[in-house]
């Protein structure tokens, strides 16, 4: 009998690494490269937003196409990222959705540390900042220019309120009911049509709201109105967390 053989009839050797258990919840990346994910894919969220605007501007005057393109822009530039880096980060780019995500894992389940929110959070603006100055240096404005548009009107603020709280309810919603597979062309939809039903453009993202400032263009914030928009959009991360809690509340064995 050959050695292969001889191999074949011998009962394999159990392996000296340890084996995850079956449907057991595969390793995390290392939290550097999860930083690292979250740092780019803000960072190009931001870049499609403010450098759409920017082209959009300089191709029509006239608003509503001005939108529409922004709009469509970031809804195929949001699903790439989603489905690109999900895998890597859970592709938040947004510190709301980290600190939801944060709270609801906090007894144990599955969910971000503290200490991974403060490594998330922090490379989540930076990579926002950095998104919009590549914006600014592709079609050659300013690289830091802050922003003049004014926008801390009420009826901006409820609508930052909507926009956050229903993005959270569609997220952990999804995770919920074990569809998240679908998060790439959900979470991109809703954002594509809350920029069209909401008041504010649902920016419902503090990194990105920080990240706008730095650009006086069409997708700009003015500095003064950012304090509001972040305060609006955690209230809408409690409020869509408290939906979720209401509207995906764990069923009842029958009988009980």
């Amino acid at each position: 009998m050959t050695a292969t053989h001889e191999s074949a009839a011998e009962p394999a050797l159990p392996s000296a690494e340890p084996q995850p258990a079956p449907g057991a919840t595969p390793p995390r990346r290392p939290l550097a490269a999860r930083a690292a994910a979250e740092l780019v894919g803000t960072a190009a969220l931001v870049a499609v937003v403010v450098g759409s605007g920017i082209q959009a501007t300089e191709l029509t005057k006239d608003v509503g196409v001005q939108l529409l393109a922004n709009s469509l822009a970031t809804v195929f530039g949001l699903g790439v990222l989603i489905l690109l880096l999900g895998p890597v980060s859970g592709a938040h780019f947004n510190p709301v959705v980290t600190l939801a995500e944060w709270w609801t894992g906090r007894r144990g389940g599955p969910g971000v540390t503290i200490r991974e929110v403060a490594v998330y959070v922090p490379a989540q603006i930076i990579g926002a900042i950095a998104g919009a100055a590549l914006a600014d240096a592709m079609f050659g404005e300013p690289l830091v220019e802050w922003s003049t548009h004014d926008r801390s009107a009420g009826h901006l603020l409820l609508g930052e309120v909507v926009a956050t709280a229903g993005l959270i309810l569609l997220i952990f919603g999804l995770a919920r009911t074990d569809q998240l597979r679908f998060a790439p062309v959900a979470v991109a939809s809703y954002i594509g049509a809350a920029y069209w039903f909401t008041s504010s453009t649902s920016f419902a993202n503090p990194a990105v709201t920080i990240g706008r400032t730095f650009s006086d263009t069409f997708a700009g914030i003015a500095p003064g109105s950012v304090p509001g928009f972040i305060g609006m959009q955690l209230i809408g991360g409690v409020v869509g967390l408290g939906l979720v809690a209401l509207i995906f509340t764990p069923g009842r064995e029958a009988g009980e």
